[in-house]
Parts: C-alpha cells; structure tokens; sequence
C-alpha cells in the first residue's frame, strides 16, 4: 500500500509568492485563526458577564447619600434627596457641542467605543507601563459611574467595553447624553447638570449661557479642584479650554469664543449655596467633596460615616445657648454700637465658636462656628482669628518646660522670660496654634491669636502627651451595600515632648469630670473656656463678631464659670 502524498501547495492564485514564505505564512493563518477563537471566547464571557448587570439602573434617580454619626446613627440631612433631573430638551445645544468637544468628540457616530482611541491609549499605556490614558467614552464613562467601576485593570476595561455596548443597544445617544449629565459629579456637593446649574448660577440648565455651558463642561475632569466657588480662575482656565477646542474643530470661529469668554459670569455665594442646616455638616461636606475627588469615586448611594458624637454636638451647642440666653437678660451684653437700636432692626448679639475633637486621634466630635447657622453662615471656628489674652498661658507652660525651665502657675510673664517670646511661639505653633505673635513680652501678656479650631488642636496636643493631631470629619466612606471605598487613619506626630505636655495641663483645674482652664484679654473684648474630659478636647470662644467688650470680668468669669459647671455634670 503506496503512502505518499503530494507536496500540499497553497491555492494557484499565491503560486507567485517564493517557496520560503509558504510555511511562515501557514503558521500565520492559524494563528490569526487561534487569535480569532480566543478574542470570540473572551467577548462572549464579557458579554455573559454584562448580561448578570441589571441595564435599567442607568435610568434611575440616584441614590440620596446618608449621613451618619460615629455611632453610625442618621444624621438629619437630605443630600441628594430631591435633586432636580435635566430632560434633553432641557440641555442648550452649545452645552451639548462643549461636551462633545471636551469628552468625546465622536460621540455621535461611534457606537460607545472609540476603537482609535482605544490604541492610542493602549500604545502608550505599553510604553508607560501603567494605565495613564483611559480613551472613555462618554458612554463608557456612563456605565462606569453607574456600575463603580473604578479599579484600573484589563478585566475592568473588558467589562465596562461590555457594558458600553449593552448600554449603546438599549438606550438612545439623546437618553445616554443626558444619564450622564444626570449623573456625574460637579463639586460643592451637586450630582447632575440642573443642581450644578441651580447651585452655581442660580438658574436652570436651560437658561444658561455659553460662556456657563463651557464653565460646567471643563470642570468635569475636577469638580472640586476647579469648582467656580472656590477656584474662579481654574474654573475660567478650563472654560477657556473647552472653548478653544471648540474653535479647533470648527464649531465657533476666533471672534465668538472671544465674544463667549467676555459673557459676565455671576456665581452664587457659598452662603448662598449650602442646603446643610449646621456648621458641622457644612464641614463635613467640605471634606468629602474632596475625599470624592481625591479618591475618585462617583458612585451614588454613599453612606458617609463621621466622626461627630452627636450627643456631645447637642449638649455642647444646648449648654452654650443657655448660658448665653441667661447673660443676654442683662442690657449689659448687648454691643454698645447697637444699645439703641431702632424697633424692629436686629440688635448685635455676642456670638460663640467651639470646637471638641478626640485627643487621642484628631476626630471631631463636635463643632459649633456661630449661635444660629440660619442667620449667620459664618464659621467662626475657623474664620474667627482672635486674640487668646490669658488663654496662652499654657502653651507658654509648654515651651517653657520643653526648655527644661520652671513653670510658674499664675505668672506667665515670668515663666516666659526664661526662653523668650520668639522661642514660646515657634512651640506654640508647633502644637498648632496659629498666631500671630507679638515678638516682644506682650506674647506672655497675652497678645496672641489664634481660631477656636487651632486652639482645639493645640490644647489635643498637650492632651495627648504631646502628640499633634490632624482633625478630621470623615472616617469612612462606603457604598449602599456596605462595600469599603475610603477610610481615613489618624494623623499624629509628636510635636513637644510628654513632660512638656504634662507640665502644662497641670494649670487646669478640675472641674466635675473635666479640667478646665479659662482665658480673658485684658480688653474684655474676648473670653476663652479650654477644658480637658472624657469627651475629648473642646475649645470655646465668646465674644462679639465687631470686636467691642463683652461684659466686666467679672460678669464674664461667673459665665464661663457657669458654662464649666454645665459641660462638667
């Protein structure tokens, strides 16, 4: 039995290609079929995988974030509980054509992935050796906010190109455009175009200008970096971006982009803008407005835990507001320019600041910047910078006994001569008060400032042995399913030494369950009530928000005498 076979030849129409090409170009043919088996077993996975996502939560109202205390019980406040939805009939078409510029330039004609793209940013990935470029579509940038889809992994980029193409089948681009409008993240607290327009501008999305168009568009990629309240001129540069993008893909010509750049532009006063109802929570969300851009995270449905003690945030502003009331019934404490005010106008009152934190960690359990944060939005924790009088005596305990010098109770002067006022307030600072100093002997009489959120720190410093912490509001961010998306650690160092510290919290006197140390300028025009307890370390403020004398010492001693004995039942 004959076992040959003939020489397998390719077809005649490759006859002309030399005998040595043959076998590389078989051994190419397979594997482009193998490359061909493996890529179609990959996109069925995928696609499996984004079948199990359910595709109509990229329709839906997002989540309202909650707020908790560190106890992990609601705090009242409805972020996010009535946001305002933009239709597409809503959206100006110079706000669409800035997106368009600015995100995705194709937006139109691809169909939810730019696969030009897609190679660019996957060269220079290789070349990087780390995901720098991402090349996301508005539409994959859509399914990644609504699924949180954040890691930076090819397993993540295949899912999320899934879940483009399941989105680009079901909805509409007019539908997508305007979910992610809905959707993302603008600074100042506002998810979705309309609240970004109603908090900054004041109006509705439909009545914006192209000069606010271009504005909210360039603040996308770092709302809170950028955000018009805090930082006009980034907020004007990355306009200017979007806008010279524009003229570079023929949209408006050179004349019209100057034309829209010279468009008066009116911001909202942050005052104006806050929907909080305390002092406390406008901190709080302050800080995660950064942690959410610091962190990325865009997902909605947050639970924020904080680290507010809500019970103590109660009793300190009760404690405070009753002691208050009860000196007011005397003329005495009414500011001297108001005295004789006219019927109906709004006497000055005294106002209040203070601030508790854990001494051991930096956290804030409480927070007070004013007597009613509906009348005044004012924070005078960290806005009021005012003279400490006595209340620095035990800081210039500090530095003296971080010198190894004599403490002396009752005479700072004294006890501050020995190192001498340029040395006492670079310690002070280091225990984080802010100052300014006066670099002659005055320092030990009194004449240095500080905020009432500075004073906090620095009286936590001496409280803790000398460590110094960072305060901080927020200790844990999670999704609404419990899943860890930020955690914050304390911030500590070691800012003069336990001795010094010890020294120094020996001029407190203990009062109930705390020990307590109370300060006055020599002008009347200031009071300070600093005390040591259970519930961390508070630092309290009195005094008018136009500097004037609050009331004879002695009037004001039997109040924070009074306010002592309250905090110390």
């Amino acid at each position: 039995m004959s076992t040959w076979r003939p020489v397998s030849r390719f077809p005649r129409w490759l006859s002309w290609l030399p005998d040595w090409l043959y076998e590389p170009l078989r051994w190419l043919i397979r594997a482009l079929i193998v490359f061909a088996v493996v890529f179609a077993a990959i996109a069925f996975y995928y696609l499996m995988k984004a079948a199990d996502y359910d595709i109509e939560k990229v329709a839906e109202l997002p989540s309202r974030t909650t707020i908790v205390d560190r106890n992990g019980v609601p705090i009242e406040v409805g972020w996010g509980a009535s946001r305002h939805l933009a239709r597409r009939q809503d959206l100006p078409e110079f706000l669409v054509s800035s997106l368009e510029a600015r995100e995705d330039a194709r937006f139109f004609t691809h169909h939810g992935v730019d696969f030009r793209g897609l190679a660019r940013a996957t060269l220079r990935n290789i070349k990087d050796r780390d995901f720098t470029q991402g090349a996301s579509t508005l539409t994959m940038q859509l399914a990644r906010n609504t699924y949180d889809m954040r890691a930076k992994s090819i397993h993540r980029k295949l899912l999320e190109i899934a879940l483009t193409l399941r989105i680009e089948s079901r909805y509409t681009k007019d539908e997508i455009l305007t979910h992610y409008l809905n959707r993302i993240y603008f600074g100042a607290g506002c998810h979705g175009i309309e609240e970004a327009a109603r908090t900054y501008f004041g109006k509705s999305v439909s009545d914006l200008h192209e000069g606010e168009c271009a504005m909210l568009i360039g603040i996308i990629r770092g709302p809170h970096i950028f955000s018009p309240s805090r930082n006009l001129k980034g907020a004007r540069d990355q306009q200017d971006e979007v806008l010279q993008r524009l003229i570079a893909m023929g949209r408006i010509d050179e004349a019209e982009g100057k034309r829209i750049r010279e468009l008066p532009i009116r911001i909202i006063p942050d005052e104006q803008q806050s929907p909080d109802r305390s002092y406390a929570l406008q901190m709080v969300r302050d800080e995660l407005s950064t942690i959410l851009e610091a962190n990325d995270i865009r997902s909605d449905g947050l639970i924020v835990h904080t680290t507010l003690e809500r019970g103590w945030q109660l009793r300190l502003e009760s404690d405070l507001s009753k002691v208050l009331l009860e000196a007011e019934k005397s003329r005495s404490w009414e500011h001297p320019r108001h005295a004789e005010h006219e019927p109906g106008s709004d006497p000055a009152y005294v106002q209040c600041a203070a601030v508790t934190l854990d001494s051991d960690s930096g956290e804030v359990l409480a927070w007070i910047g004013g007597r009613d944060f509906l009348d005044s939005r004012f924070d005078r924790a960290t806005g009021a910078r005012r003279d400490l009088g006595t209340a620095v005596e035990p800081w210039i305990a500090t530095a003296a006994a971080e010198r190894d010098k004599r403490v002396l109770p009752g005479r700072p002067l004294l006890t501050g001569r020995q190192i001498g006022p340029l040395e006492t307030a670079r310690i002070a600072r280091r225990c984080g008060l802010g100052g300014p100093f006066l670099e002659t002997e005055d320092l030990f009489r009194g004449s240095a400032a500080a905020t009432p959120a500075e004073t906090a720190t620095a009286l936590a410093t001496l409280a803790n042995g000398g460590k110094r912490p960072v305060p901080y509001f927020v200790s844990l961010v999670t999704d609404a399913d419990g899943k860890e998306l930020y955690r914050r650690k304390p911030d500590l160092s070691q800012a003069v030494t336990r001795h010094a510290a010890t020294n120094a919290l020996e001029l407190f006197h203990d009062r109930g369950s705390g020990r307590c140390f109370q300060g006055f300028t020599g002008s009347e025009r200031d009071a300070w009530l600093l005390r040591v307890g259970p519930s961390g370390s508070t630092a309290i403020w009195i005094g008018f928000d136009d500097p004037a004398p609050i009331a004879s010492g002695a009037r004001v001693k039997k109040l924070l005498d009074e306010l002592a004995s309250r905090l110390g039942s």
